[in-house]
């Protein structure tokens, strides 16, 4: 593996009385593309937010490019410059169009001149395939296209590393396509993506690694071919069974991480 852009060591969290996550290890290389998985309450969606200090681990240390962003006296504001997020809702400005919503934050947040904004929104709008709404209205765009535009955002803010939190959970199965190709062409340009997903197709294709949760765990974590198309833990095989042919587990599998599901 490459040098390590994301490390977490022996993460904890608990909410109350509920340990969530139990000693986590993992590290991501540079332009490495990791893709996890597991059911419903196995702690993916937390994971992913204590990569950023969304959630304040319990215990732990997590990294990213060498910054240790559980260190109490870390420019913790400074340390997510680095990281593009996008979650499995939108969280578009209604009452602005798309470039003003790619814009703002580069100017209240990087402190751009408007010009330079602009120019760096148009420039990520092009790379998710949306010049052509640049003055449009989220209201007006499909929710594929509102994801599209949540991408560039985070784009636009120069990341070193992404994370997506079940970017296409939210959308109609005939949306999900353009997302999941804008983020393939991504990985290709060699994005550094952490990516919380029940898109198998998707995580077979582009990850470089597949690590399954479940109970707070790191089950497995290898190559997508061995993870996926063969499993070495009952608990994976059982997972990928009830997710590929629920009618195999006889109980239909909750879809992962639906808009309104408290998952973590």
């Amino acid at each position: 593996m490459t040098r390590p852009e994301i490390r977490i060591h022996n993460l904890h969290k608990s909410f109350g009385g509920n340990h969530v996550l139990r000693g986590i290890d993992l590290e991501i290389g540079h332009g490495e593309v990791v893709c996890v998985i597991g059911p419903s309450g196995s702690g993916k969606s937390t994971l992913l937010r204590c990569v950023n200090l969304l959630e304040e681990p319990t215990g732990g240390q997590v990294f990213v490019g060498g910054t240790e962003l559980t260190d109490p006296d870390v420019d913790i504001d400074a340390a997510r410059r680095r990281i593009g997020m996008v979650f499995q809702q939108f969280n578009l400005f209604p009452h602005l169009s798309v470039t003003e919503n790619l814009t703002l934050p580069q100017r209240r947040v990087l402190g751009r001149e408007k010009a330079t904004a602009a120019r760096i929104a148009a420039e990520n709008l092009a790379r998710v395939g949306l010049s052509e709404k640049a003055d449009a209205r989220p209201s007006s765009l499909s929710g594929g296209q509102q994801q599209r535009v949540a991408i560039a955002r985070a784009l636009a803010m120069g990341p070193e590393v992404m994370l997506f939190d079940e970017p296409t959970s939210a959308l109609d199965p005939e949306l999900v396509g353009d997302v999941l190709a804008v983020m393939r062409g991504l990985a290709r340009e060699g994005m550094t993506m952490m990516v919380v997903t029940h898109e198998m197709s998707f995580a077979r294709e582009v990850a470089d690694r597949v690590v399954f949760m479940d109970g707070g765990v790191i089950i497995e974590d290898g190559a997508p071919d061995r993870v996926i198309g063969d499993p070495q833990h009952e608990r994976t095989r059982h997972f990928l069974s009830r997710l590929l042919d629920p009618a195999m587990a006889g109980v239909e599998e909750k879809p992962p991480g639906r808009v309104g599901t408290s998952e973590r």
